[in-house]
């Protein structure tokens, strides 16, 4: 049975099913599309919420510093995606690269993975951007009826119309294509980022010095229940995650790499890059960078604004331009934020789209959804029913729920990406590598090491709901797709005379 679990799929395999006319999806972007994608995705809630959340709570004004280690430990698996991704410049992203390296199981494990996260995060964005629509309808004076908006009214039932509007046009835009999700990612990208440069410039005219006084505030144990308290850590290390001083700074680390989630995305889109073994590796590693940037520079300029103990948890960005005497930022932040979360709900809608596409190209899931649009060369059929099932989802989910959206699943999946790299650099020396990871296998050891960390930083209850979508995973494969796998049925037909 072991042989059948872990058996691989050759990487020239396929690259030779993207080629098939009924699954092969239209290549249409380019370095700079991946770039836009890769911002679009990553810039949203965390550069607006999670700043002042974590510096208030876990690191004061060094929260900056945790963002640096955040981004580090995104880097090193960055570099690790980059390989894969223009090695195997096929849809499906982790999951494709776990079936080129660690066989069909571990492939499995990955996808089933990907496709909760992604369809969970699109959801719950979503309903984050019908907040802020609503709010700024409301300063216009427009209301929409409670039951409408996702607030619950006279009969404690409520549809947040919004979110799901905004889930079923993001559907349409990518069934059409994703060159057109891409210039239109690329024109509110240009928004979110014109909004952001602003609180950078702007606000640093309103920076004192002594809002920085202390940079690293003095360490005190992390409360019991707040959610953050590991007793992973505490089991494994004899210790608990600690708010303020050093340790507070990687705990710290451990929440803002939520504002992370999603760079990894740009690596689904391999097989619609034109040139992926040159694009690939430059939209992955730049978009990083360009957001890695940005939230440092955002996140020294709000803490130096307001005081770290000061700073409102909802809209920390907003209040402190309002405690300065500037509420008209107030707004523009607002509108900032509301069209940096359209991008990144369509992002993260493309790239589950796209790991559907692949697990079903294998047979793991049923290959009704493997076949493409016969002019848009779009995956049609998984993108309008997981649009339809997640707009249903939005409209019922509550802004709550956002709190809970963990990134466990992220972090396991750059374990296993690096772990691929190093099994696949011994198992397929011979392979052309447009890119190669440096220091194999140091860095990706290293890369290991820092996601297991912040996953052990992560509270219980999380690894809990992690281990039962697992166990249902594992149900669904031996139920299903172990037997309907592609490479199932090639060995089969082959062992048949």
């Amino acid at each position: 049975m072991s042989n059948t679990l872990f058996r691989t799929k050759k990487i020239e395999q396929s690259i030779q099913d993207t080629e098939e006319p009924e699954h092969a999806l239209k290549k249409s972007l380019s370095a700079l599309d991946l770039t836009v994608f890769g911002v679009g995705v990553i810039i949203g809630t965390g550069i607006f919420v999670l700043t002042g959340t974590v510096a208030k709570n876990n690191a004061g004004p060094a929260v900056a510093l945790a963002f640096v280690v955040a981004g580090v430990v995104c880097a090193l698996a960055a570099l690790c995606y980059a390989e894969f991704a223009s090695t195997v410049p096929v849809a499906g992203s982790a999951y494709t690269f776990s079936y080129a390296s660690l066989g069909e199981l571990p492939a499995w494990i990955i996808g089933w993975d990907l496709v909760l996260e992604f369809a969970l995060g699109t959801a719950v964005v979503a309903v984050g951007w019908s907040g802020y629509i609503a709010s700024l309808l409301d300063n216009a004076g427009w209301h929409l009826p409670a039951a409408l908006s996702g607030r619950e009214g006279a009969d404690g039932f409520g549809f947040d119309i919004l979110a799901a509007a905004l889930v079923l046009v993001l559907t349409g835009i990518l069934v059409v294509g994703t060159k057109l999700s891409a210039r239109v990612t690329t024109v509110v990208v240009a928004i979110k980022v014109t909004v952001v440069l602003v609180v950078i410039i702007a606000g640093a005219f309103f920076v004192k010095g002594d809002n920085y006084d202390p940079f690293v505030p003095k360490a005190k144990p992390v409360e019991a229940g707040s959610g953050l308290d590991s007793p992973l850590i505490q089991l494994m290390f004899g210790w608990a995650p600690s708010n303020f001083g050093v340790m507070g700074i990687f705990t710290a680390a451990s929440v803002v790499f939520f504002a992370f989630i999603g760079f990894d995305v740009v690596a689904t889109a391999a097989e619609e890059t034109k040139n992926p073994q040159r694009d690939m590796p430059r939209g992955i590693l730049g978009s990083l960078l360009i957001c890695t940037t940005l939230y440092v520079a955002v996140s020294v300029v709000v803490t130096g604004m307001q005081h770290y103990t000061e700073l409102s948890v909802d809209a920390p960005l907003a209040d402190a331009f309002k405690a300065t005497g500037h509420p008209w930022y107030a707004g523009f932040i607002s509108f900032g934020a509301a069209v940096g979360l359209t991008t990144v709900c369509m992002i993260l809608l493309l790239g589950q789209t796209r790991v559907f596409f692949a697990m079903s190209r294998d047979g793991l899931l049923p290959r009704f959804f493997s076949h493409v649009h016969p002019r848009f060369r779009t995956p049609h059929r998984p993108t309008i029913l997981l649009g339809v099932i997640i707009a249903i989802v939005a409209g019922f989910t509550s802004l709550s729920e956002l709190a809970e959206l963990v990134n466990i699943g992220t972090l396991f999946a750059f374990v296993v990406v690096a772990v691929g790299v190093i099994i696949l650099r011994r198992t397929r020396p011979d392979l052309p590598r447009a890119f190669r990871t440096p220091l194999v296998p140091i860095l990706p050891i290293v890369s290991v090491a820092a996601s297991l960390w912040l996953m052990l930083n992560l509270p219980a209850e999380t690894w809990l709901r992690f281990a039962i979508w697992m166990a249902l995973g594992f149900l669904v494969y031996f139920l299903y797709g172990r037997s309907h796998s592609r490479l199932a049925r090639d060995k089969k037909a082959a062992e048949t005379p």
